[in-house]
């Protein structure tokens, strides 16, 4: 697992990014991640973001990805992080440390993620992590293009810019290609409904009311299965949008202060 750290708060964040495929961010990433995550940083924490296992077995499922985070936290941080925060396909993985690793975090707050991929959602990441891993990264860069240029009438327009995303973004992605692909295989086959309710202690999950990713039914399921969970739905906003939102920490904090 590689990592990169910011800030020297007393207060530990685990930043657990989405997918398929986690990289220590750098240059125009790294600055976005920035953008994203400088409010905790002066809300008192120090940030760590750190990928999943590096050439992970082919098997490997969202629950051994949210064990390999345990025993991190166990080996670097004494056994807890104060905070974990998880996006997407991170939140996924969230949900399992939650409901297998309570101990390992004081709070944890779920962004853009519910129980279960919807099935648009699942076609898009294994057609981009298959392209990945076959070296195809225009094929995979017109996938992921998807993701704000979705249906028919645009097609055109993702085959025109897919490839020089796919050499711009994922070219220099940092992730082994097999991981790509397994983490594709483990985000598609989730489905957290039956452990949600093992979770013990305060949720926030955050979600888009236009996210095709994560749709809103599944959200509101996802925090009805979750004894305490705080249930935040921005109206408009869709799966990046969401993400990317300033109200993310706005909101994230202000539970930490009520919780």
């Amino acid at each position: 697992m590689e990592y990169v750290t910011w800030g020297r708060g007393a207060k530990s964040l685990l930043y657990v990014q989405g997918g398929p495929g986690s990289v220590v961010p750098h240059g125009v990433l790294g600055g976005l991640f920035r953008r994203e995550l400088d409010p905790y940083l002066d809300a008192g924490y120090a940030v760590w973001i750190v990928t999943r296992r590096r050439n992970m077995p082919a098997s490997h499922t969202s629950e051994d990805m949210a064990d390999d985070y345990a025993h991190m936290i166990a080996e670097e941080f004494g056994g807890r992080v104060d905070l974990v925060l998880a996006k997407s396909f991170g939140g996924m993985i969230g949900q399992c440390l939650a409901a297998r690793h309570p101990e390992s975090f004081g709070r944890i707050a779920l962004v853009a993620t519910a129980a279960e991929l919807s099935p648009w959602g699942k076609d898009v990441d294994h057609r981009m992590a298959a392209a990945v891993a076959a070296g195809d990264l225009g094929g995979a860069g017109t996938a992921l293009m998807e993701y704000v240029l979705a249906g028919p009438r645009t097609r055109w327009l993702r085959e025109l810019l897919g490839p020089v995303v796919g050499r711009r973004v994922l070219g220099r992605h940092g992730c082994p290609a097999a991981d790509v692909l397994t983490e594709a295989r483990a985000g598609v086959a989730l489905d957290a409904r039956a452990v949600l309710p093992l979770i013990r202690g305060p949720v926030l999950l955050l979600c888009g009311g236009r996210d095709a990713f994560f749709p809103r039914k599944v959200a509101e399921e996802t925090a009805g299965l979750i004894p305490d969970c705080t249930l935040i739905v921005y109206e408009r906003r869709g799966h990046l949008r969401t993400g990317s939102s300033r109200h993310v920490p706005r909101d994230v904090l202000a539970f930490l202060r009520a919780r």
